[in-house]
């Protein structure tokens, strides 16, 4: 059975499922890493076997991964992601208290990974990676349809790119995050201490950055 592309989700009671700490990780893990046993998972996240055996056989029973149909050690179960990513609809999980929490956990662990990803390279740069890794923020006035424009066009750009580069020997798996939110003005009273006071940061090589 081949691994289907998207999960996707309408279920809040699912999304809190994978929204656990150690089972998005476990999650994680398998779709970026490939097939693992328990202990193998346990040794890289830090936990006993028996600790992710339980959460691997509670992602299994929600439908996030399967047994690998290659076992190699009948001693002990392979298991191995269902899809590559997971998705849902904010605007239907919104609908009800249980739906809109779950997804603000889910939120939660996503920036947790991007910390996680963060700290790796600082605490190893690769200097081949330096000019190209990193983070850029910016601020512009878009409707919701804008939004949605980007979103699918970050999507297809993504597909794009990694079709054009494949096999290139420099290729490796790279963690990329898109992320957007309103803008809340300091007019509205919320938020007066938060980072959108910060002027936005673009890459380097921007032909939009100023020289202030």
């Amino acid at each position: 059975m081949s691994v289907e592309e998207s999960y996707e989700i309408s279920d809040p009671r699912v999304l809190k499922v994978v929204a656990h700490p150690l089972r998005v990780r476990l999650l994680g893990l398998l779709r970026n890493d490939g097939p693992s046993t328990a202990s193998e998972l346990g040794r890289a996240v830090g936990e006993s076997s028996g600790s992710t055996s339980y959460h691997l056989r509670v992602l299994a029973r929600y439908g996030f991964i399967e047994e690998d149909p290659e076992q190699r050690d009948a001693r002990e179960r392979r298991w191995r992601a269902r899809h590559v990513y997971t998705s849902w609809d904010n605007a239907r999980m919104a609908a009800t208290p249980e739906g809109w929490e779950a997804v603000r956990v889910m939120q939660a662990r996503q920036v947790e990974a991007l910390a996680r990803a963060m700290r790796a390279f600082e605490d190893d740069p690769d200097p081949d990676w330096l000019p190209a890794a990193g983070m850029s923020d910016y601020l512009a006035a878009l409707p919701p349809e804008g939004v949605r424009e980007f979103n699918r066009r970050v999507s297809e750009l993504i597909g794009e790119l990694t079709a054009r580069h494949a096999g290139h020997p420099e290729a490796r798996k790279v963690h990329l995050w898109a992320a957007v939110f309103p803008h809340e003005t300091r007019d509205s009273g919320e938020h007066p201490d938060d980072s959108g006071d910060l002027p936005a940061d673009r890459p380097a090589d921007s032909p939009e950055e100023d020289d202030a």
